[in-house]
């Protein structure tokens, strides 16, 4: 929907122009919500952040099984929210001392956002969001990791009826751990890629395509089914409201209820679309509450790993993002969900997407961002693993015959109108052994794509590359890591990566040979990655990760180079730029491999590079154990919550219990439920025609229809809810540098590089050193992202009764840190800290030798912290009072300076002019053209540098 109604600026009526300006998010004006509770209702009041503007949400609490939401869609003011809560408070009480249930309006719990709504056999349950921790920053939108939960009874005792088995359904709900690895942000949308939503802006209909373009990517081929041509039909009618053509003049019109770009000067847009609900894990929780309120009020949670660090570069900020997300089709975990479903959604499906940018600039819109998107899941086939024999390696069985691919074939159309082509395959599972096991999908996999390649056109045909990682890592004579980095190239070039703004002079100045056979899309405003690479083993979880950080690595370097920070798309491995992308995988390969296989990574990448001591194969073996013990054992538990969770069973009164089910596979395979499609699909044409048609763009990013789902908001630059300054500086707040998230995220120089105070060591993260940081590997620590949940699921990990609503926590304590080696015995004091002369080049041990002037300097510096206090002790422990006093004039350029008030001092219009010059670079970067004397500085530096 377009949320123009309400808006408090609205542009001209004019002629459909290219923009200038591309639309920024828009931020959420609920992010603080406090729940008030009476006897009938509960009230659920959200605000901003600066708590200037309130909305108020009405729950009913005397309906025992149904779930009653008003939602007034009004906007109030501080004084107005007061004024209605005084006015319900009175409203609810006694009238006389002796009835019951007049105790007026009770604040109850203090939240950051609303998970959802859920009921079992009883009423309805409200899950809000109680503690938060800031992960990563992209643009100015924060992203927030979920800390704590509370699960709230919506009805009032006089009404709820009560059954035995609800307590049990909670119990088995509460065993998915909202406060390990699930995600969400008030401005930014996690569950679509960068690409996505900074190439918003050429698919937006107020800016967007012409009508010719809307027919030539959407309209079907004549001999279509009567039900595509009736959704054709529809869109048609849809596309000619919006614009009309003129037979006369050609001239495109453009309807009044659809906004124009040619705003005012300092108006914005603000867009929110529509989640890709395949990665939110609440939209289960959302499904009866989300059309009924104000869309501010919705919040899309996704499940995997986010984690940022700084790779600073000459003081220069280089923020790298890692984000995984976990689709909800088909999920569950390692043995009970294996393969395909019918649908053509595979196990153990995570989208991983590295997000490189320079940090010096804020906005999305100004910035220079880049993106690689890669992608993991099962092999698509109907296969299963027999888990009832209890040994560690079940033999793996084809579970039905698909000579015409037709589950290979949805996946991968899937894939292609997500992510465009080529898809790339890459295939580590074994291809011989003795007996087979792993071969058995391998050989059935090469005849689903070789079936399939035949309907493709030959620019578009899926990709296949197979390498047995396992037989090359056990041989002595191979490079596991250096046959990896030469298949990552190839496959980097081919897909391309995402960049936006337009390219730099010195990449054009000096072109790099590996540039010049880069794939994708090249445009004058940036680069677009199309097509993905898929890799799979049998879990998708050790050798996965080893080839996911190894591709990852080589199109790390394409992108430093093309933000200038490299001469060269080449990284070497000893970097400490390359240590930070590696624990960034190490922590992400643990996350992903908890939350599906039940232990940490068996073998991580330190162990296919050969370089993990023996100490680590101990390890190995506990993660081994681990792995088994919770397949074994908790592996069904888990899967029972996670279908509960999301939704794939819905208890109801009189129908079989969750744990009375012998399988689950109906719940995740329909046509098993007699669900069959109307229509059969063609054995040659398994691809949808729109998606062929888009290739190699993505049909999602080509023809989508931004109006559906979508919240459009226009302001001025002062509207707080697309300012992304006011939202990332917050200057209504007190803050400290101490507790910003920026000064504790993990820095290349402070927790990589070794002895960073030494004049002589090289601060630049691309230099190759055989020597760590503190925070190095063997530090026995993680040193980024949030610590992995434990395999064991809490009994109970939210609480109805807690009403403390618990600030972000930005310190770094949240994350233990043991600085300490696991390997090492004994530690001295020397190697936690450095000495005095190691830190400031100057020893205060042996006072003698010190110089007469250093030493009365200090001497005084020591008097004048005792003569500070009015009392002192004597030798004898008597106090007394101090005849001599120090006192201190303070020396300022304020004229009043207290802690009271100060008045500034005044500045002059040349440094005022500084200053609104490196606030403007800022926000908009590097937008003033460029004067002779500039470029001819440039060329003496470039030509100095590279004759």
């Amino acid at each position: 929907m377009l949320d123009t109604e309400k808006d408090p600026v609205r542009p001209a009526k004019g002629k459909v122009s290219h923009p200038a300006m591309r639309p920024v998010p828009l931020i959420s004006s609920v992010q603080r919500i406090v729940l008030y509770e009476t006897k009938a209702r509960f009230f659920l009041v959200g605000s901003n952040n600066r708590e200037t503007k309130f909305r108020v949400l009405k729950i009913d609490r005397t309906e025992p099984k149904e779930l009653v939401i008003i939602d007034d869609k009004v906007e109030y003011t501080q004084r107005e929210v007061r004024e209605l809560l005084s006015m319900l408070d009175v409203g609810n009480r006694a009238t006389r001392p002796a009835q019951k249930g007049g105790a007026g309006l009770t604040r109850t719990v203090s939240s950051f956002g609303i998970v959802g709504f859920v009921r079992f056999l009883e009423g309805y349950y409200i899950v809000l969001i109680t503690k938060r921790r800031r992960v990563a920053i992209l643009g100015g939108h924060t992203i927030y990791k979920i800390e704590d939960t509370s699960m709230i009874y919506i009805p009032n005792d006089n009404v709820r009826h009560a059954h035995p088995d609800e307590s049990r359904y909670v119990k088995i709900f509460q065993n998915v751990d909202l406060s390990s690895n699930f995600y969400f942000s008030y401005s930014y949308d996690l569950t679509h890629t960068l690409q996505f939503n900074l190439t918003a802006a050429c698919n937006f209909l107020p800016f967007g395509r012409t009508t010719k373009q809307e027919k030539q990517m959407d309209s079907g081929d004549e001999d279509d089914n009567q039900e595509e041509e009736d959704e054709e039909r529809e869109e048609e009618e849809i596309k000619d409201h919006v614009f009309e053509t003129s037979e006369e003049s050609g001239d495109e019109k453009i309807d009044d209820s659809v906004p124009n770009i040619e705003v005012e000067k300092g108006h914005l847009c603000g867009v929110q679309n529509s989640p890709e609900y395949k990665f939110v894990w609440n939209s289960h929780m959302l499904g009866k509450f989300e059309d009924r309120v104000h869309p501010d009020w919705r919040m899309s949670i996704i499940h995997g790993f986010c984690a940022q660090s700084n790779v600073c570069v000459y003081g220069r900020p280089v923020f790298i993002t890692l984000i995984a997300r976990r689709s909800i089709l088909f999920a569950g975990t390692r043995f009970l969900k294996r393969g395909a479903n019918c649908e053509g959604q595979v196990a153990n499906e995570v989208e991983t997407e590295q997000i490189v940018h320079d940090a010096s600039v804020l906005t999305l819109g100004s910035g220079r961002y880049t993106a690689y998107v890669q992608m993991r899941g099962s092999v698509p086939l109907y296969w299963s693993q027999d888990i009832t024999t209890m040994m560690p390696k079940p033999p793996i069985g084809l579970d039905l015959a698909d000579p015409y691919a037709c589950v290979a074939g949805l996946h991968f159309n899937d894939m292609m109108k997500r992510y465009g082509a080529p898809v790339i395959i890459l295939n580590l599972v074994k291809k011989r052994e003795k007996r087979k096991h792993e071969s058995v999908l391998t050989e059935e996999l090469v005849s689903a794509i070789s079936y399939l390649n035949q309907f493709l056109p030959p620019q578009h045909a899926i990709q296949y590359i197979a390498w047995d990682m396992a037989r090359f890592t056990k041989s002595k004579n191979v490079n596991v890591m250096e046959r990896l980095g030469e298949i990552a190239d190839r496959v980097v070039k081919r897909t391309g990566f995402f960049k936006s703004g337009p390219h730099l002079y010195c990449t054009k100045l000096r072109p790099e040979e590996k540039c010049s056979e880069m794939q994708g899309v090249a445009e004058e405003s940036g680069r677009r990655q199309t097509g993905v690479l898929r890799t799979n083993c049998v879990d998708c979880l050790d050798r996965t990760n080893t080839a996911q950080f190894v591709t990852g690595k080589v199109a790390l370097a394409f992108q430093l180079y093309s933000l200038g920070v490299l001469e060269d798309p080449k990284l070497e491995f000893d970097t400490d730029a390359i240590r930070v992308f590696e624990e960034l995988f190490e922590d992400m390969g643990d996350t992903l491999a908890l939350q599906y296989g039940g232990s940490q990574l068996v073998h991580s990448i330190q162990s296919y590079r050969k370089l993990s001591p023996w100490t680590s194969h101990s390890r190995d073996i506990m993660q081994t154990l681990s792995r088994y013990y919770s397949n074994a054992f908790s592996d069904a538990e888990k899967q029972s919550a996670i279908n509960l969770f999301l939704g794939m069973f819905l208890p109801h009164e009189g129908g079989a219990n969750l744990w009375d089910l012998p399988t689950d596979y109906y719940l995740h395979h329909t046509q098993s439920r007699g669900d069959f499609p109307r229509v059969r699909r063609s054995y040659t044409q398994w691809w949808e025609l729109p998606v062929l048609r888009a290739l190699p763009l993505p049909q999602d990013e080509v023809s989508r229809d931004h109006r559906e789902g979508q919240v459009v908001h226009w302001g001025g630059r002062d509207d707080e809810r697309l300012d992304e300054f006011s939202e990332y500086y917050r200057p209504f707040q007190l803050t400290m540098f101490e507790d910003l998230f920026v000064s504790n995220m993990p820095h290349s120089i402070k927790d990589f590089m070794p002895n960073p105070s030494d004049p002589k060591s090289d601060p630049c993260p691309f230099a190759v050193r055989k020597t760590t940081g503190k925070f190095g590997f063997g530090s026995g620590r993680k040193a980024i992202g949030a610590t992995p949940p434990t395999t064991a699921a809490p009994e109970d990990n939210s609480s109805s009764e807690s009403d403390v609503s618990s600030e972000d926590d930005l310190t770094s304590s949240a994350t233990p840190i043991s600085p300490l080696s696991s390997s090492s015995t004994h530690v001295s004091f020397k190697d936690l800290f450095q000495t005095m002369k190691e830190t400031y080049g100057v020893s205060i041990n042996n006072m003698e030798s010190m110089d007469r002037k250093d030493l009365a300097v200090y001497r005084r510096y020591v008097m004048i912290g005792l003569n500070a206090s009015k009392q002192f002790t004597d030798p004898k422990g008597v106090p007394r009072a101090r005849k001599t006093l120090t006192e201190f004039y303070p020396t300022s350029a304020f004229k009043i300076d207290s802690s009271r008030e100060v008045i500034p001092p005044t500045v002059d219009k040349r440094s005022k002019k500084v200053y609104e010059d490196y606030l403007e670079l800022g926000r908009t970067g590097h937008t003033k053209p460029i004067t002779r004397e500039d470029f001819d500085v440039y060329r003496g530096y470039v030509s100095k540098k590279y004759k």
